[in-house]
């Protein structure tokens, strides 16, 4: 399922510099923190790690995305979070618990850095500083998180959708035609809503200039969908 590329060339160090986790520090502190760390490519979709394994690692995306899921008492995945390039994940585990808290699958083409927890984490308890800045990162991610969720809870199933849409075009104009990065049952699940109710937001849209055709979507007027994101009501 995965195949090592070896240590870290000076494109993904570049890449790693970018992932918010590391705003703060300086590329020579990031080579050294990063010592021992290695690129792995994923050709093909698959579980990364499950729920309760030791959390000996963190990652970063260079490319691609992975998706964090908890399993329902049905056995179906419930997506808690998805995260694309660059951005780092699974490091609160290696801070806390050691386990991994949720499962986590990698989609196929991508690529992750994997970071060691045991060499990073002496590497930051002979360097307080870094350690500090490190800390100062992670809790900014997570507040990030945290607004971005509450932001979710208070609003409609169109609204969510339409934040979705309007940030996969990515500030264009006028209109726009984007792909969707997941399944539709993946994307409910990503924003909160039942498939159903997705199914429902999608053809409310179209009042707004919003065509979808199978993953393709089509957006008429970027404009209309941004006023919708802001004015819906439940």
């Amino acid at each position: 399922m995965m195949a090592a590329i070896g240590g870290l060339a000076q494109d993904d160090l570049d890449l790693v510099a970018r992932a918010p986790l590391f705003a703060d520090i300086a590329p020579d502190d990031i080579a050294l923190l990063m010592e021992g760390a290695q690129a792995v490519a994923y050709p093909e979709t698959g579980l990364l790690f499950s729920h309760g394994d030791p959390a000996d690692r963190f990652f970063v995306i260079v490319a691609g995305r992975v998706d964090l899921f908890a399993l329902t008492e049905t056995g179906d995945q419930s997506i808690i979070e998805v995260f694309e390039a660059v951005t780092s994940f699974a490091e609160a585990a290696i801070f806390s618990s050691a386990k991994f808290p949720l499962n986590c699958e990698v989609v196929g083409g991508s690529r992750l850095v994997h970071v060691a927890a045991a060499p990073f984490l002496r590497r930051l308890s002979a360097n307080r500083h870094l350690a500090m800045l490190l800390l100062g990162g992670l809790a900014r991610w997570h507040m990030r998180l945290v607004g971005e969720i509450a932001d979710l809870k208070g609003k409609s199933p169109g609204q969510r959708l339409a934040s979705f849409l309007v940030a996969l075009a990515h500030g264009a104009e006028g209109g726009a035609q984007v792909r969707l990065p997941l399944s539709k049952a993946t994307l409910a699940s990503r924003i909160g809503i039942a498939p159903e109710s997705l199914s429902r937001a999608l053809a409310r849209l179209k009042a707004v200039g919003v065509e979808s055709r199978g993953r393709e979507v089509v957006i008429e007027d970027l404009d209309a969908l941004r006023r919708l994101m802001r004015e819906e009501g439940e």
